[in-house]
């Protein structure tokens, strides 16, 4: 079983998308998960974020999580939304070093590996992100598929 836990700041927004939208290609053998490096314990995503998934068909039943020391065992990849993300990660969770990768660092793209943070923006914010999320998460279907423990 391939275990990923998707990061970002506060697990409202980027990565709670991630996790619908990984979860929605029903990969045999991959469970997801997401996280924040900053959440508050039991937050709901962001009214955006529910609101750029409904659109595209896809519903979220979410709480926010604390990154901690049971769901970094839990996983087999740590998928961050930031280089500054995936840097916290590795301060806080040492033993993790060799299992975080930005996501876009995961999928083999090159230039700013940074998907960006739509928090407080407008609708269309959410979509630019929930469209950048779509494409590089199918981006990485063929390496979680190959890369099985």
């Amino acid at each position: 079983m391939t275990h990923v836990l998707f990061v970002c700041t506060g697990n409202t927004c980027r990565s709670p998308m991630a996790e619908a939208i990984l979860k929605s290609k029903k990969i045999p053998g991959v469970e997801v998960k997401s996280a924040g490096v900053y959440a508050f314990d039991g937050n709901e995503a962001s009214v955006n974020t529910r609101r750029a998934l409904e659109e595209q068909g896809l519903t979220l039943n979410h709480q926010a999580t604390l990154l901690n020391d049971s769901l970094v065992n839990w996983t087999t990849f740590i998928l961050t939304m930031t280089r500054s993300h995936k840097e916290a990660v590795i301060s806080m969770f040492p033993s993790a070093t060799m299992k975080t990768f930005t996501l876009k660092e995961f999928a083999g793209k090159s230039g700013n590996g940074d998907i960006i943070d739509p928090f407080g923006g407008p609708i269309e914010v959410y979509r630019n992100t929930f469209k950048d999320l779509s494409e590089t998460i199918s981006d990485i279907m063929n390496r979680l598929q190959s890369e099985k423990p």
